[in-house]
């Protein structure tokens, strides 16, 4: 008599995918062969459970398997023929899964991946599942590169690379960091969607960033030296005379540090009036000959 995947779970037969995959993950951390090494019993419970688990989370194989058709180990049962007694692959006609290829009996290939190329029945060789992670990084981060270190689902620790120029929405890739695979085969991948958090100061545009200066009246007039806070550290930015607010400053190569070209930095000025009233400036206005010359809009 063939085994019950949904007991080797624990879970009922109405469970869906999610809550398959749920009872998985916690029954792998406690059997895994590197948490319980020489621990025989549950090594090979361990087989089990991901076999239960690559069959039930295969949504054409749950469900031959839940009409009867193949056994929890993949095999096919014999299915009745009207006319012809039992005999025959279950679906092999109209309903059948399109074939690779086809082999001396033409079946060959019908469970691919399911089974090794040896032809072993049983658990097989199977790659284990891709297990699905979101993250935030950091903005500076994504502009600048750097490394995070993440846990994955059965515990481990591992240092992932933040690569720069990372925009929202993207997905890293870990490869053989999923679920393991049955019977040999490799391990599935770890791929995680990112979402880059949000800076008070600097606003991304593609390879390029934007922020805003303030500066004073006399900065603004004369010129001078400051010292403007960068996504890769501070820096002195000189300011030439009669800068009006609303100008850009473009720092070459101070924005996303994508190789072999990294963005710039866009700084736009704002001219800040003093917060109390001067009444010398006020003064130099009324006075000033330029003060009613024609500004351009």
């Amino acid at each position: 008599m063939s085994w019950d995947p949904y007991a080797a779970l624990g879970v009922p037969k109405s469970s869906s995918a999610e809550e398959i995959r749920k009872a998985y993950r916690k029954l792998a951390k406690e059997l895994h062969p590197d948490v319980r090494p020489n621990d025989k019993a549950s090594e090979e419970r361990f087989k089990r459970v991901t076999a239960a688990f690559n069959l039930l989370t295969d949504e054409p194989l749950r469900t031959r398997f839940d009409r009867g058709e193949i056994d929890a180990d993949g095999n096919e049962r014999p299915v009745f023929q009207p006319g012809g007694g039992f005999g025959g692959f279950a679906g092999a006609g109209a309903g059948a899964r399109t074939r690779s290829r086809a082999g001396p009996d033409g079946f060959e290939d019908l469970f691919d991946g399911l089974f090794s190329r040896g032809g072993t029945r049983g658990f097989g060789q199977r790659r284990g599942e891709d297990v699905r992670y979101r993250m935030e990084v950091d903005f500076l981060d994504a502009v600048n590169g750097g490394r995070r270190r993440v846990t994955m689902s059965d515990g481990r620790s591992l240092d992932l690379a933040i690569p720069a120029g990372l925009n929202s929405g993207q997905t890293l890739r870990l490869k053989g960091q999923g679920l393991p695979g049955v019977g040999g085969g490799a391990a599935g991948d770890a791929l995680v969607e990112i979402t880059v958090g949000e800076h008070q100061v600097f606003k991304r545009d593609r390879d390029d960033v934007r922020m805003e200066l303030r500066i004073s009246l006399a900065e603004a007039v004369e010129g001078g030296t400051v010292q403007v806070t960068t996504p890769s550290g501070p820096v002195d930015v000189t300011i030439r005379p009669g800068r009006s607010s609303g100008d850009l400053l473009r720092l070459r190569g101070k924005g996303v540090q994508t190789q072999p070209n990294p963005g710039d930095l866009l700084v736009r000025l704002l001219i800040v009036l003093p917060k109390k009233d001067d009444p010398e400036l006020q003064a130099f206005i009324k006075t000033w000959p330029g003060r009613k010359a024609d500004v351009q809009r």
